[in-house]
C-alpha cells in the first residue's frame, strides 16, 4: 500500500485507451501508465493489467486510440474505469467516436487522439506493457485532466 501511495505522488495526464470490441462497438479502459517511448520512429507505452478485457482485444486487433482527456472530462475517465460499459452510458454523458479507416475508434472533442499499432508486448508483473507505433496524432485546444495523490485535478484549480 506504501509503494502505491508513493506513486500517486506523480501527476499524469489521464488517457482513455480505445479498441474496437466488435464491429463498431467500443471498449475502452482508463490509464495514466501512458508515455512516450521515442521520437524516431514514434513510440508510445501503455501498461495494461493482465486481467484487464483491454488486452486481449488488443492482442487480436493490434490497433487502438489513445485519447488525452481535458480537464472537463472526468466524467469519461470515470465511464471507462468501469468494467461494463454501456452504449446508453456512453450517449448520458455526450462520449462520441470517430474511426479511423484502420477501425480505430478515437473520442470526439479530447485534448489529443493518437491512432496506433501494436509493435510488441512485454509480461513485467501483473501488467503487460504493450509498445505501439503512433501512426497518427491530432491536437486541438483545451487543458489537460491530471491525476495526481488518487484524485483528479485541474490545471486551473485554485491555490
Amino acid at each position: 500500500m506504501e509503494f502505491r501511495r508513493a506513486l500517486g505522488h506523480f501527476a499524469t495526464g489521464v488517457t482513455v485507451i480505445t479498441v474496437e470490441r466488435e464491429p463498431g462497438q467500443v471498449h475502452g479502459m482508463t490509464a495514466n501508465s501512458f508515455a512516450s517511448v521515442s521520437l524516431d520512429p514514434p513510440l508510445v507505452s501503455v501498461c495494461v493489467d493482465h486481467r484487464a478485457r483491454t488486452l486481449p482485444l488488443l492482442k487480436e486487433k493490434q490497433r487502438f486510440g489513445v485519447n488525452v482527456l481535458k480537464q472537463d472530462q472526468q466524467a469519461f475517465s470515470e465511464f471507462f474505469a468501469q468494467i461494463e460499459q454501456s452504449s446508453e452510458g456512453l450517449q448520458r454523458i455526450g462520449i462520441s467516436f470517430r474511426w479511423t479507416e484502420d477501425r480505430i475508434p478515437l473520442i470526439e472533442d479530447v485534448l489529443c487522439q493518437l491512432s496506433c499499432k501494436v509493435s510488441s508486448l512485454h509480461v513485467a508483473g501483473d501488467h503487460a506493457i504493450v509498445i505501439a507505433e503512433v501512426e497518427s496524432a491530432k491536437l486541438y485546444e483545451g487543458e489537460p485532466l491530471l491525476f495526481y495523490r488518487g484524485r483528479y485535478h485541474s490545471m486551473l484549480e485554485r491555490k
